[in-house]
């Protein structure tokens, strides 16, 4: 490693340190002024509580319901702290995946689709929804019913309705969530989530609850909590209405030949297995892929040194679950495992140096002054800025998987400083 890029490794981490110290000092002082803010807040909480039984009561719910469930609803200062709070380093894909796909939970779920094959049967019967893609949501939303959350989801989204950021998403979350509460479904007091107000086993928010949740086990109630029949029934029938194909996987982990063109990867990018099989790529073992023209997509999100994957339509549908490559591999390997598959033929290497989002945020801008718009300077490594790395690696001859690691950000930092000599 030469000198110049020995110092700028350093340099990083200095920065990460005196970004973190900026950052801790920042929480300090939002500690000292926060009981000033819960107080000035309790007012304007009250007023907003009385305008939201006004407009509860134009939309057709109970005013009973609207008394009981918003006379009692709480102002909690630490659910706006969450709500404004961003991971202060980018997340890789092996942080991500090696924290929620591990031994315990493979194990845990294989033990629950077994104990719970008949139910599961019946419902992929009806609605063409694979058992083991039920049990990995499960797995991954709640840890299998282990955790929904410790947050009363009235609280939650009569503190988010109040505030100015979201307001009107949350007071509509709000409002269903009374529907919820005026059908019979549950008690507010039982209705227990995420900061953000997801619920239940499946982690549904309240709209999408009032959308898609099914009484499978016919107590006249949708209940999302105490009933695995209704969670896994609802978690079936919110697929099939997103499109899920039946008969379909989501994907497969792939071989890649030694000179593969990585800018093909990508979620925008679709061609049929032949067109891949053409290009060289074959399944894990060496083998052809299926002589077939369903399309799919390829993913590095570890980059060339990493797994690669051919993902189908199905996986699309699984990331309007959640708008995450990372969630939505993680799904689809954790059901292959859960029903019997091998782990990984190549496991996502770790980087030793966390990238701070202030660092993001600058390499943003080192790309725009290199003439690549990587997008919004906002300090998330999205496809925009995956997409002008991408253009950054072809233009220096390097291997152009759109990856961020420490080499490529010295590496771009270094163009974009002697660019502005």
């Amino acid at each position: 490693m030469t000198p110049t890029r020995n110092f700028l490794i350093k340099l990083l981490f200095i920065q990460s340190r005196r970004w973190r110290k900026i950052y801790w000092q920042g929480l300090a002082l939002m500690a000292l002024a926060w009981g000033q803010f819960a107080h000035a807040n309790d007012n304007s909480f009250g007023e907003c509580m009385m305008r939201l039984k006004s407009q509860a009561k134009t939309e057709g719910i109970s005013d009973n319901t609207a008394h009981q469930v918003l006379g009692k609803a709480r102002f909690l200062p630490r659910i706006i702290e969450l709500d404004r709070r961003q991971p202060e380093f980018t997340q890789t894909f092996a942080n991500y995946f090696n924290t929620r796909i591990n031994e315990e939970r493979i194990q845990r779920g294989r033990e629950l689709y077994v104990k719970h094959r008949a139910l599961l049967d019946r419902i992929q019967h009806e609605t063409g929804i694979p058992a083991q893609f039920l049990v990995s949501f499960w797995g991954l939303e709640t840890n299998y019913g282990g955790h929904f959350g410790d947050w009363s989801v009235i609280d939650s989204l009569a503190t988010l309705a109040c505030d100015t950021r979201r307001s009107a998403f949350f007071t509509q979350e709000l409002l269903n969530a009374m529907r919820i509460v005026d059908a019979g479904d549950i008690t507010a007091e039982r209705m227990i989530g995420s900061w953000a107000g997801a619920m239940g086993h499946m982690q549904f928010m309240p709209s999408t609850f009032l959308r898609y949740a099914k009484d499978i086990d016919g107590d006249g109630r949708r209940d999302l909590w105490g009933s695995i029949p209704d969670a896994m029934g609802s978690a079936a029938n919110f697929l099939r209405q997103l499109g899920w194909v039946s008969g379909l996987n989501w994907g497969q982990e792939v071989r890649l030949p030694q000179s593969f063109d990585y800018s093909l990867a990508g979620r925008d990018q679709m061609l049929s297995l032949a067109e891949w099989t053409k290009l060289g790529i074959t399944t894990t073992s060496g083998a052809p892929l299926a002589p077939a023209e369903q399309r799919a997509a390829l993913l590095v999100p570890s980059g060339y040194q990493g797994p690669a994957f051919l993902v189908t339509k199905n996986f699309y549908i699984i990331m309007r679950w959640n708008r995450s490559e990372f969630y939505a591999l993680s799904v689809g390997h954790l059901a292959d495992r859960i029903a019997g598959a091998a782990p990984l033929y190549r496991v996502p290497p770790t980087d030793p140096v966390k990238i701070s989002r202030e660092q993001v945020r600058q390499l943003q801008m080192d790309l725009s002054a290199l003439g690549i718009d990587a997008g919004e300077p906002d300090g998330i490594l999205g496809s925009a800025t995956r997409n002008a790395i991408s253009r950054f690696q072809q233009k220096t001859q390097r291997i152009a998987d759109g990856h961020l690691d420490a080499a490529i950000l010295i590496a771009i930092r270094e163009a974009a400083s002697s660019e502005l000599r």
